[in-house]
């Protein structure tokens, strides 16, 4: 990282693992902290004035999504994506973890990746640090935003963390063996196994095969289905029933 100040090397991994750093193209978006901050969901906001909403809503739009909720877990599974993406990346390559303070990363909610995230200043931490910077420094705020304007249970949102942070793994598994560099896959595992053991995420995912053991109601959106590592092996109201491991 120190000879990769502006992170250029984890767009080789993929769009997700991209983070822009420095100032962004415009002087509009809100720091995270800001972002997590914000409580109004009663009312249609401004992309500014409640960056959580607002990116729900969106989801909502272009997914058609029957409930306010199911779009806010799909929000959450993505963006919690990201953040797992850019860390564990940064972890497995360079061996630390940029800085990611919610009061150092601005978020524009009306955008995609990689353009929705700037870090302001590139400062490496510890990898032994990740929990600490995704976990304590994102999810838990996050979480706690979402589930203050929105019927949203903390079992789900933990079930998409680890979801996500599983999807991470694999793609970092991915890219290593197309380039020959185990090493990468390895720290990116170790990292993980790590942070599954945390209580926040220790039994989110059945250990033999990764399913959670939680549903993101990606099957609740016009013809959704069911994720990979969905708990269920048919749509509820199909006659499905939970993953016995569940």
């Amino acid at each position: 990282m120190d000879h990769d100040p502006g992170l250029g090397a984890l767009s080789s991994l993929g769009g997700f693992f991209v983070l822009r750093t420095g100032r962004p193209p415009h002087d509009g978006p809100p720091t995270l902290a800001e972002a997590y901050a914000a409580r109004d969901a009663d009312v249609e906001p401004e992309v500014y004035a409640n960056p959580v909403i607002f990116r729900v809503r969106k989801v909502a739009r272009s997914l058609r999504a029957p409930e306010l909720r199911v779009a806010a877990s799909i929000a959450h599974l993505g963006f919690t994506a990201r953040l797992w993406s850019v860390a564990l990346g940064s972890a497995a390559l360079y061996g630390r973890v940029p800085d990611l303070d919610p009061r150092l990363l601005r978020w524009d909610a009306d955008a995609s990746a990689p353009d929705e995230l700037w870090l302001a200043e590139v400062r490496g931490l510890p990898a032994e640090r990740i929990g600490e910077v995704v976990r304590e420094g994102h999810l838990v705020p996050l979480a706690a935003a979402l589930r203050a304007q929105l019927p949203l249970s903390e079992r789900l949102l933990w079930g998409n963390a680890a979801s996500a942070l599983m999807g991470a793994v694999r793609q970092i598994d991915r890219w290593a063996a197309v380039n020959g560099r185990t090493e990468v896959a390895s720290r990116a595992r170790a990292r993980a196994a790590e942070l599954f053991a945390h209580p926040t995420l220790a039994g989110t995912l059945d250990p033999a095969t990764r399913r959670r053991r939680s549903c993101c109601l990606y099957y609740r959106l016009p013809g959704g289905g069911l994720c990979g590592d969905c708990c269920f092996d048919r749509p509820p109201g199909t006659d499905a029933r939970p993953d016995p491991r569940s």
